[in-house]
C-alpha cells in the first residue's frame, strides 16, 4: 500500500526544529507536515545534557511562555571546572540566562505548541529516500510507515533529521553549495544518565565539568534541580573510543553524592563539534539544528541556536514557496541570517575545540586553572577576550610554570578572532562564496599551525 501526501513544507524530525520550523510555516499560512520516526509516545525524548545557554528568548512561533514549564531549574548562573590534577576547581561566570531542562517536557511542549500553531505530525514514519527533480531540485522524501510506503511531495524540504542526517546521504547535493565536507571524525560520542541523589547537591547553582582521562572529551553534572542531576560524558570521534557507560559509572562511583542514587533515564546519542556549515542550503532543502552543525562545538549547546535557525529557514521557505523560486539564490539569506547571529562566534569557537584534541589533557587543565576565570568564560562562549595591562601581569604572576601553554593559548585566541572576523565577512550572493571559502581554508592552515592539531576539514 503506498499513500502520497502533498503538504508546503516537509519537515523531518520532531526536535527543535522541526517544531519551530513547522510552527512558522503553519503560522504564516502554509501546510507544515513534520514526519518523525518515533512514536508518538516518544517523540521528544532526546539524548540531551539539559542546560540551556540563551534561555530569556525563544522564536515567536512557540514562545517561552509555552514551554517554561520544563525549565526546573533556572538558578544556574556559573560553570564549575574540576580540575584533579592541580587540585583545584574553577569557578567562571556564564554570560547571558541559563537554565537546566526536563528534556522530554520540553519536547512534549515543544509538539504542543506546534501542533496548536496547526503543524501536522506524522509518527512512526521513516524517512528512506529523498525525491528530487531533473534539475536537482529537492521535490520531497519518502519512507515507511507501519510497512506501507508514505510519500510527502512538497515545495520545500527542512532538515531537521539531526547529527548525520539520513536525508544528506541520500540527496544529491554534488553541484550546489550545501556543504558535503562532513566526516563523522567531526561529531561527538556522548551518552548521559538523569540520576535521583538522596540528598540535595551543594552544586545546584552550577554546571559542573570536569576532563575525562583524555583531552578531547569530559564529563558532566548537570542540576534539573538540587536531588535530580543529568550525568553524562562524551568524546570526539577523532579519539580512541571510550567505554561511556563504564566510565560514567566509575566517576560517579567516586562521587559521594551519589551514593544510593537511582537510574531514572539513560540515553546516548551523537552531536556535532564542528562549525556550522558552510551552506546549508540547496535547491528546494534546507537543513538546521544538529543537521547543520548549528551547536557551540565547545560545549555541545545547541538549543537555542536550533530554534532561530529552524525559524529562520522556514521564513526563508515561506518566501522562496510565495514567489515560486526555491532555488539556491533565493534561499542564501537564511546562511547570512544563521552567520550573524551565532554561526560567525560557533566557528571561532571551534578552534579552541582544535586545541582540546592537540594538547595533553594534564597541560589543559593547568592552562585553565591559570587563566582568569572571566575572561576564559569570554573565549569559551563568545570565542574573544580581552585582557588589560593590570590583569595581564597579575595572571603572569600567578601562572608561573604555565607561561609557555597561555602563550599557545593567546595565538590561539588570535587565529578564532582572525576567523570570527572574517565570518563577519560571508558573502550576500552564492557568486562570491568559493572566493569566501578560499580565504576562510587559508586562515584555517594558520590554526592547525598555531594549535598544532591534525586538519579536520
Amino acid at each position: 500500500m503506498s499513500t502520497t501526501y502533498e503538504p508546503d513544507v516537509a519537515v523531518v524530525g520532531a526536535g527543535t526544529v522541526g517544531c519551530y520550523a513547522a510552527a512558522t510555516v503553519a503560522e504564516a499560512g502554509l501546510d507544515a507536515v513534520v514526519v518523525e520516526r518515533k512514536p508518538e509516545s516518544e517523540a521528544g525524548h532526546i539524548a540531551c545534557g539539559d542546560a540551556l545557554k540563551g534561555a530569556a528568548n525563544f522564536p515567536d512561533a512557540i514562545p517561552k511562555s509555552q514551554i517554561e514549564s520544563a525549565f526546573t531549574n533556572t538558578g544556574v548562573d556559573h560553570g564549575r571546572f574540576e580540575i584533579p590534577t592541580e587540585d583545584t576547581t574553577l569557578e567562571i561566570p556564564v554570560p547571558g540566562e541559563l537554565a537546566v531542562i526536563d528534556r522530554l517536557e520540553y519536547g512534549r511542549k515543544l509538539i504542543e505548541g506546534a501542533e496548536r500553531a496547526g503543524a501536522e505530525f506524522h509518527y512512526d514514519t521513516v524517512v528512506q529516500d529523498v525525491l528530487q527533480d531533473d534539475d536537482g531540485t529537492v521535490t520531497g522524501v519518502r519512507g515507511k510507515s507501519g510497512g506501507d510506503v508514505v510519500t510527502y511531495d512538497a515545495e520545500m524540504v527542512i532538515d531537521g533529521a539531526g547529527a548525520l542526517s539520513i536525508l544528506q546521504d541520500k540527496a544529491d547535493l554534488r553541484d550546489t553549495t550545501f556543504d558535503t565536507n562532513v566526516s563523522f571524525q567531526q561529531f561527538c560520542s556522548a551518552y548521559r544518565e538523569v540520576v535521583e541523589v538522596p540528598e540535595p547537591v551543594e552544586y545546584d547553582d552550577a554546571l559542573v565539568f570536569k576532563p575525562t582521562e583524555r583531552a578531547a572529551g569530559y564529563l558532566w553534572y548537570f542540576p534539573r534541580t538540587d536531588t535530580e542531576i543529568n550525568a553524562g560524558l562524551g568524546f570526539q570521534m577523532t579519539e580512541e573510543p571510550m567505554k561511556l557507560v563504564d566510565d560514567l559509572k566509575r566517576d560517579m562511583q567516586s562521587r559521594a553524592e551519589f551514593a544510593g542514587a537511582e537510574v531514572k533515564d539513560k540515553l546516548g546519542a551523537s552531536l556535532p563539534t564542528r562549525r556550522p556549515y558552510d551552506s546549508a542550503v540547496a535547491p528546494g532543502f534546507l537543513a538546521a539544528g544538529d543537521a547543520a552543525g548549528h551547536v557551540n562545538p565547545t560545549t555541545g549547546g545547541g538549543i537555542a541556536g536550533a530554534a532561530y535557525a529552524a525559524t529562520y529557514a522556514a521564513e526563508q521557505a515561506v518566501t522562496a514557496i510565495s514567489e515560486g523560486d526555491v532555488s539556491e539564490p533565493n534561499l542564501w539569506n537564511y546562511n547570512e541570517r544563521v552567520m550573524d547571529h551565532f554561526g560567525a562566534r560557533y566557528a571561532g569557537l571551534d578552534v579552541y575545540n582544535l586545541l582540546s584534541t592537540a594538547v595533553d589533557v594534564d597541560e589543559l587543565m593547568g592552562l585553565l586553572a591559570a587563566l582568569p576565570g572571566e575572561k576564559l568564560a569570554e573565549a569559551l562562549y563568545s570565542g574573544k577576550a580581552s585582557v588589560g595591562l593590570r590583569l595581564a601581569l597579575k595572571t603572569a604572576y600567578e601562572s608561573y610554570g604555565h607561561w609557555s601553554q597561555i602563550w599557545e593559548f593567546y595565538k590561539t585566541k588570535r587565529t578564532a578572532e582572525d576567523l570570527i572576523d572574517h565570518y563577519g565577512r560571508y558573502p550576500d550572493s552564492p557568486e562570491d562564496f568559493a572566493g569566501w571559502q578560499n580565504t576562510r581554508d587559508a586562515l584555517m592552515e594558520d590554526v592547525y599551525e598555531v594549535t598544532g592539531a591534525e586538519p579536520k576539514y
